[in-house]
């Protein structure tokens, strides 16, 4: 149940006075988050802050007004001079003077009655707007605002500019978040007083008033105490009900797996390397958390070829030697099989019984899965979220190993938590991600990561090329290809669309193929999982040697001796997402190279992408620079992943808040886990306001 203190702000925005059907679903359009159902409602309106202001507190006078300065004037009308009868096309025109010069004010298709009203001559007005220059008079053409002068105080000095739709006036939506404020309840403070006062942070109604209703433009700035309160606040919701998803988990108590370590050292011993002092460090932190009697929530980080994989079947193998069962979760159909391929001969090697599962199992097949599931003697099953799915029951998962969890929001995590005895769980990802995001996506979980990549991997030479270079590289690939190399050629759509003109895969297969004739293959997302499987299957064993594909190839796919990568389009392509593409190729002994084609000319953005990508290979550096280029939304996808992004906070501006909210957030609930003191109820109100409705109800739900 809501708190019925809330109840004037989560009425819905058509409440507003002068906020129908039509201009509710216009400012829906550009409030922040989606709200579900629902729709949006009063509450939203106070989160859309303003995208920057307008300073109307220059006064300069007419004669010492810059062209294009916006300012505000004191001025004495004069005389009307309304176009003639009948001739709509010539403005309707005001003179008027203040002490220094005379203006011309210009109003084209304008109403002679509303005019004289507003501007009735020999009155003192002030009217601010922009000036201009024509011929050498002053003149202002529909200023913004017009008051006569003893309604001065009506005039907005520093005026709030919001983001707008077409059709959505900037004075109706100010009314509505006007009203909107005036709804703000008086509400206990959620905050801790101390750090408040350290902080100099005002109340939440205050910050909100300030902001508003700036008074300079700093008041309304990101970086301003009014701001990073509000961020604050946002950032402690979050992570409140993280932590909230955490408890209940964890509530959910795991139990010790310890085994006696037989099962682990036979797949160490079969390795055909050593691991790294990164993959040691990440095994020993997994293995101190399996055998805890709570649950294990980490995340294990690796940039692309970091062995993760390896790492999560030690841990796989620790949970069957304990006595249970492990599942390997992965985002697609060919991921899952790039994993039971390596995986299967490994843990065979060890005496680990290993199955795949996913849509495309059928019949007697899936029927003989399902039951070695149910008896247990299958000991590891690697699959996508079929694994999930009502029919599949496990005689004991202890285990359970996701990867790529930012595909996978806190909602299927819990879901996950549902299966089995409460398991275990290891969640994997090569998208390299800045300590800020973790913090905002995974605050609920522990991070280990791997920053080495195994002995013997050599460096990838990275070079960028303009498409009108596209005949010597294939001629460059030609030669490659009759040295025995491999290589992969992406493009970015599968044909060509009307609207984006870009070269598709199935054409420039089309293209290549006079040059490479049987020696090329074709690889996308709309093929049939068996046909993407048998072009896979002949470009790793040499039947073909250029692969052209979309980026269905960009996570996991492991063939080692694929040595260039040729990305088309380049520009067009996220920092985070090129790092995965090259990742595919330097994944063996011999030296690789990663070609960027692109078409000219380059923004700024696509310059500084390109150049990130030629200065370095650390995943880590890379999707730090993704994030000041792209913002936390776009990085993580979470505008289509239910990740956060958020309304009020700004990573660039507010990121050393983050960690405070996680720590404080931590410690309240290790304090008061059912939030039932003052300061506990107050953040109920909290989570609701930012509709972390979820969170409280975990917390009904025990």
């Amino acid at each position: 149940m809501r708190p019925s203190l809330l109840d004037p702000l989560f009425t819905p925005i058509t409440s507003l006075a002068g906020v129908g059907p039509k201009v509710g679903a216009l400012m829906e359009r550009i409030l922040p988050l989606d709200r579900g159902a629902h729709g949006a409602r009063t509450a939203d309106l106070l989160f859309l802050l303003p995208s920057s202001v307008i300073d109307r507190r220059s006064r300069p006078g007419i004669a010492n007004a810059a062209p294009g300065e916006i300012v505000t004037l004191d001025l004495i009308i004069d005389h009307h001079q309304p176009p003639p009868r009948g001739n709509r096309s010539v403005p309707y025109r005001i003179l008027a003077h203040d002490d220094t010069d005379e203006i011309t004010l210009t109003f084209f298709h304008a109403h002679a009655s509303y005019l004289e009203k507003q501007l009735p001559e020999g009155a003192q007005v002030i009217v601010s707007g922009k000036m201009e220059w024509f011929n050498g008079c002053p003149s202002m053409v529909h200023p913004d605002h017009i008051a006569l002068a003893q309604d001065a105080a009506s005039l907005p000095l520093v005026e709030p500019v919001y983001p707008l739709t077409a059709g959505l006036s900037g004075k109706v939506l100010r009314r509505a978040i006007t009203q909107a404020l005036a709804r703000v309840p008086k509400m206990p403070e959620w905050q801790d007083t101390p750090f408040l006062r350290r902080q100099s942070f005002p109340s939440f109604d205050a910050a909100l008033a300030r902001i508003h209703n700036p008074e300079t433009p700093i008041d309304a700035a990101p970086d301003n105490v009014a701001w990073r309160r509000l961020a604050y606040d946002e950032f402690l919701a979050g992570q409140v009900s993280l932590a909230l998803v955490r408890a209940r988990v964890r509530r959910l108590s795991g139990q010790p797996l310890t085994g006696d370590g037989q099962l682990v050292d036979a797949l160490r011993a079969s390795l055909p390397y050593a691991l790294t002092g990164a993959q040691d460090r990440a095994l020993a932190e997994i293995h101190a958390d399996l055998a805890r009697p709570e649950r294990m929530l980490r995340l294990l980080q690796g940039d692309v070829g970091s062995g993760k994989t390896v790492v999560a079947l030690l841990a796989m193998a620790r949970a069957v030697e304990a006595g249970g069962q492990a599942a390997l979760m992965a985002p697609t159909e060919i991921l899952a099989r790039q994993h039971f391929s390596t995986i299967a001969p490994l843990a065979e090697r060890a005496g680990l019984k290993i199955a795949v599962l996913t849509g495309r199992e059928k019949g007697r097949e899936r029927k003989q899965v399902l039951e070695g599931l149910d008896d247990g003697s299958i000991h590891i099953v690697i699959g996508t979220h079929a694994l999930f799915q009502e029919s599949v029951v496990f005689h004991r998962l202890v285990l359970a190993v996701v990867d790529e969890q930012h595909r996978f929001g806190v909602h299927q995590r819990l879901a996950m938590t549902a299966k089995g005895d409460a398991p275990d769980m290891l969640v994997m990802t090569a998208t390299p991600i800045p300590r800020t995001l973790v913090l905002t996506a995974f605050g609920d979980m522990d991070v280990s990561r791997l920053t080495e990549k195994p002995a013997g991997r050599q460096p990838i030479r990275t070079v960028t090329l303009p498409l009108e270079r596209l005949s010597e590289l294939v001629g460059r690939i030609r030669d490659a290809v009759a040295q025995g190399q491999k290589i992969y050629w992406i493009c970015p759509l599968v044909e060509e669309s009307e609207e984006v003109k870009l070269m598709a895969a199935e054409d420039r297969f089309a293209s290549l193929q006079p040059v490479f004739g049987d020696q090329i293959g074709l690889v996308h997302g709309r093929m049939k999982g068996s046909e993407k499987d048998e072009a896979m299957r002949a470009f790793k064993e040499g039947k073909t040697r250029v692969l052209i594909a979309t980026t269905v190839i960009e996570v996991g796919v492991d063939v080692p001796d694929a040595t260039i990568i040729v990305i088309e389009h380049a520009e067009r392509f996220g920092l985070a997402q090129l790092h995965q593409l090259r990742g595919r190729v330097g994944r063996g002994s011999k030296p690789s190279s990663c070609v960027l084609l692109y078409k000219e000319p380059l923004g700024e953005t696509a310059k500084r992408r390109l150049a990130v990508m030629r200065e370095t290979e650390d995943g880590f550096v890379i999707a730090e620079e993704d994030l000041k280029l792209r913002g936390e939304g776009e990085l993580l996808g979470t505008r289509q992943s239910g990740t956060p992004g958020f309304q009020i906070a700004r990573i660039d501006t507010h990121a050393d808040l983050l960690e405070t909210a996680r720590d404080d957030a931590r410690l309240i609930l290790a304090t008061d886990p059912d939030l039932q003191t003052p300061r506990g109820k107050a953040l109920r109100l909290l989570l609701y306001l930012f509709g972390k409705d979820d969170a409280v109800r975990l917390l009904r739900a025990g």
